[in-house]
């Protein structure tokens, strides 16, 4: 049996010195500086597909595009197109079409489960192309069909939910986190991570970088076999 080929998984995520990723107001938090936002753009721009769950796609209404045009043509001259195939993922399939992702950029997939894509399929029709991946989405099954679709490398925006069953299932290659200098403290804003059963291991740091005000950690989970918990 042929073994799949997977993307390579990089969570990209900017949060709050005590973790959060916003606060608890209707209003969007933004914790990234100027130049900080300017590497997300970019780290899209070199991104085969962008993820993002349906929780922050409601709550956010992101458009998740590249916004350089400078970097949309060197895509365009790299023989890629314009813009990254953007990946919404939602269990329930309670997504509304008036969404600002649906409208802008190029390709959008859906991955939702049976009774998700019952309703998604006229929902969303000439909008995003819908997968159903059975009675509840396994994020390795996502992964096997998007590497038969050749996406090389995803790039994964959250939210809470995603993060944690990326992390919790041991799929993420690389994790990019922003700290921002700001302490939050709202017990109903969402956080990064939630509870969960996490590989037992210290995840490998492989560079620390200063953007402004802003702290980026990347660390690799995967290539580190300590145990988390060694006395």
């Amino acid at each position: 049996m042929t073994q799949e080929i997977r993307p390579y998984v990089l969570l990209s995520v900017a949060v709050s010195v005590d973790g959060y990723i916003d606060d608890a107001t209707p209003e969007r938090m933004k914790l990234s500086n100027a130049a900080d936002f300017d590497r997300v753009d970019q780290v899209r721009a070199d991104s085969d597909a962008i993820l993002i769950g349906a929780e922050t796609l409601r709550r956010d209404n992101p458009r998740l595009l590249v916004n350089s045009a400078h970097r949309r043509a060197a895509r365009i001259a790299a023989g890629k197109p314009e813009y990254p195939l953007k990946i919404a993922v939602s269990a329930r399939g309670d997504l509304d079409p008036e969404l600002r992702f649906w409208h802008h950029g190029g390709g959008k997939l859906v991955y939702t489960t049976a009774a998700g894509a019952a309703k998604l399929g006229a929902r969303l029709a000439g909008l995003a192309e819908v997968v159903s991946l059975g009675a509840e989405i396994q994020l390795g099954a996502l992964l096997d069909d998007l590497g038969r679709r050749g996406i090389a490398r995803l790039m994964v925006e959250g939210g809470t939910r995603v993060h944690t069953e990326f992390l919790s299932q041991d799929l993420a290659d690389e994790l990019q986190m922003a700290i921002a200098p700001i302490v939050i403290g709202h017990a109903a804003a969402p956080r990064f991570l939630g509870p969960a059963a996490y590989p037992a291991r210290r995840m490998h740091l492989a560079d620390v970088t200063q953007i402004g005000d802003i702290a980026l950690l990347r660390y690799l989970p995967r290539q580190s076999g300590s145990a988390a918990y060694d006395s």
